[in-house]
């Protein structure tokens, strides 16, 4: 079982770009071709070239707040005269393999720097899924071999076969499927069979789904961070959260022997690079970053408490302070002091695991 290929198959990246003074991406323009379509009640994009890259400008915005979504062969682009960062960028399949992520983005920023665009502060990557393909003559696995600090799981099946395990959700998403059966039945990419050296049949994927607040722990921001030093991240995420095992009447499974799948997947990973960094971030800014966001939360129910209190005694919302009290005497009442231990256990071993 050794890997038939590896690499990126999913690359979001958020750049700050500014226009400025001469700069060649003319904002107005775009409105008015934006405009026309919907005068015109054109749901279809239509084709626009920018910087001497064509492009398909859609009709509308996104859901992530920016005016205009372009797209090609090689990425989609959401971007805005006002909106910080200025563009996000999702690489697309089929670029990332043929070219490497590494040319696009530089294809990216020079395309940026002849339209006049200055960049403000470094990219930072927002997601990252990395793949690696065996060949995996039978599946002689299940569920079950599977040990990860994965609380969520799910599997797929047809025709009676397994054909995707899928662990965890949010941060860290682990796929393990039969990506010749992906291909035949949804995605039609048959240019990975080339890329495997003609195999058609038995091509399973092992694919980590990364986002940005687990990068950032393994100090990768850029893309000089994304090349210097994934490795670490990789053996983390094969050796720490995930691994396949063979099934043994030992009740500890994690003194499974490894599946030769996963030897192999662990071998491969060795051999990426690496810069040593087991956890590469300050560990008490990080800590205090977490509890500034349950602050932000906690606020939110406390609106949510005056709001209520307000409505139920026909005057004025309490204000800050007497809502925090009345929000702690409906915690003492809920409050299980056995429940209270175990589940501060549980979040705590979770936490040092990376878990968050």
């Amino acid at each position: 079982m050794k890997p038939l290929l590896s690499g990126l198959d999913t690359v979001e990246c958020a750049y700050f770009l500014r226009s400025g003074q001469g700069s060649k991406l003319d904002f107005e323009r775009l409105a008015q071709v934006r405009e026309g379509m919907r005068a015109s009640k054109r749901r279809e994009p239509v084709v626009i070239d920018i910087g001497g890259k064509e492009f398909l400008l859609a009709n509308h915005g996104t859901a992530s707040g920016y005016p205009y979504l372009m797209e090609n062969a090689e990425a989609s682009i959401q971007f805005g005269e006002f909106n910080d960062p200025g563009f996000f960028v999702t690489y697309r399949s089929q670029a990332l393999w043929h070219k490497g992520i590494e040319q696009l983005h530089q294809e990216f920023c020079a395309w940026a720097s002849d339209l006049g665009l200055t960049a403000v502060r470094e990219e930072g990557l927002s997601r990252v899924d990395f793949t690696i393909d065996f060949l995996v003559p039978e599946v002689d696995f299940d569920e079950d071999s599977f040990v990860t600090l994965a609380t969520k799981d799910a599997q797929h099946r047809r025709d009676r076969r397994i054909q995707t395990f899928r662990f965890g959700e949010g941060d860290i998403v682990l796929r393990v499927y039969d990506k010749t059966a992906e291909i035949r039945e949804s995605s039609a990419k048959t240019w990975f069979y080339p890329l495997w050296g003609g195999q058609t049949e038995g091509v399973w994927r092992i694919e980590f789904q990364i986002r940005k607040d687990v990068l950032r722990r393994f100090g990768i921001r850029t893309f000089e961070d994304l090349f210097d030093g994934y490795g670490d991240l990789l053996q983390y995420l094969t050796e720490s959260h995930t691994t396949l095992r063979i099934p043994q009447s030992d009740s500890n499974r994690s003194r499974w022997p490894l599946h030769p799948l996963w030897k192999g997947l662990q071998a491969h990973v060795c051999t990426l690079p690496m810069r040593g960094v087991v956890r590469a971030f300050d560990h008490e800014t990080y800590l205090s970053e977490r509890l500034l966001r349950i602050a932000v939360s906690v606020e939110g129910y406390l609106k949510h408490v005056a709001a209520i209190e307000g409505l139920r005694n026909s005057f004025e919302a309490p204000g800050h302070d007497r809502s925090i009290a009345i929000l702690g005497q409906l915690l003492k009442f809920v409050h299980d002091p056995i429940a209270w231990r175990e589940g501060v256990r549980q979040r705590s071993e979770r936490m040092r695991l990376g878990q968050w």
